[in-house]
């Protein structure tokens, strides 16, 4: 059971389209002559920032996920990365971006970036929408970061909290009320 919160606006949807527009202009940039990008979500928490930014591209695009999970219900990192759905396609020789909703700890996009790099991907990048560098445990920053936060508990726009307000527009900050 969850304890009782509100949730206070932290960016809006607005703030959110406009940076995704800026980092598939970056993302184009950066593999300008792929002959087809593979664009691997970490689910749950990427799935609408990974159909936005994927629609803002203007390259060839092939689209995977990777299950990954350190939390379970809770707030806090199990510290442990367990992969509960691999990718379905090859990653030898072709050009990869992980895209990830928050790096908080580091340990998951850092575990999940090994696990891929392992099968020998032509380029690997990784992209995060929210970036929560007070909160690093490993010496793992993403290639491309959308929105810098403090030590805040986010939710909204994929991010949830006990599978809930993944539906929110916009990032939310939790405040709990009791």
């Amino acid at each position: 059971m969850t304890q009782p919160y509100v949730i206070d606006q932290m960016i809006s949807a607005k703030s959110i389209a406009a940076r995704v527009e800026a980092l598939a202009d970056e993302i184009e940039t950066t593999f300008a002559g792929t002959e087809k990008l593979l664009v691997v979500g970490l689910l749950r928490g990427s799935f609408v920032f990974i159909a936005d930014l994927v629609r803002e591209l203007d390259l060839p695009v092939e689209v995977d996920f990777i299950e990954a999970s350190s939390y379970g219900d809770g707030m806090e990192t199990s510290r442990e990365v367990r992969i509960l759905k691999d990718l379905r396609g090859t990653v030898e020789g072709r050009d990869v971006l992980i895209v990830e909703d928050i790096v908080d700890t580091g340990h998951t996009l850092a575990r999940v970036s090994e696990f891929v790099a392992a099968r020998k991907p032509a380029r690997l990048k990784t992209i995060a929408l929210l970036d929560k560098p007070a909160r690093r445990e490993v010496d793992f920053k993403a290639d491309m970061i959308g929105f810098e936060i403090p030590d805040a508990f986010v939710v909204g726009y994929g991010i949830d909290y006990a599978q809930r307000n993944r539906n929110l527009p916009y990032i939310g900050c939790v405040r709990f009320t009791s």
